[in-house]
């Protein structure tokens, strides 16, 4: 029996401003509650080979599961809550020493 495909979003960093973005129906958000929900595999596919052929303005495209809760979609995993948050120091493994 197959198992269950879990909701996905297509997130990515700005190249621009190192921030991170959602993918949506019309293009990039900051904001995660205007994220398009993927509840199928194959669109999932498509979807993360369209942001990925965006080198110019997004770098690190990649599929994160989700789940819809009261109509808006929200992080299920560690790392993509922590990146909700926003920017933070830590740079590729790098922090800044004062």
């Amino acid at each position: 029996m197959p198992k269950a495909f879990t909701p996905k979003i297509v997130t990515a960093n700005d190249l621009l401003k190192g921030d991170v973005i959602y993918q949506t129906l019309n293009g990039w958000s900051r904001d995660l509650k205007d994220a398009e929900v993927l509840t199928d595999e194959a669109h999932a596919d498509l979807r993360l080979i369209e942001g990925s052929q965006q080198v110019n303005s997004v770098v690190g495209v990649y599929l994160a599961d989700t789940e819809v809760v009261d109509g808006v979609p929200t992080t299920t995993h560690f790392r993509e809550a922590f990146r909700a948050k926003g920017p933070s120091n830590y740079n590729h493994g790098k922090q800044e020493v004062a």
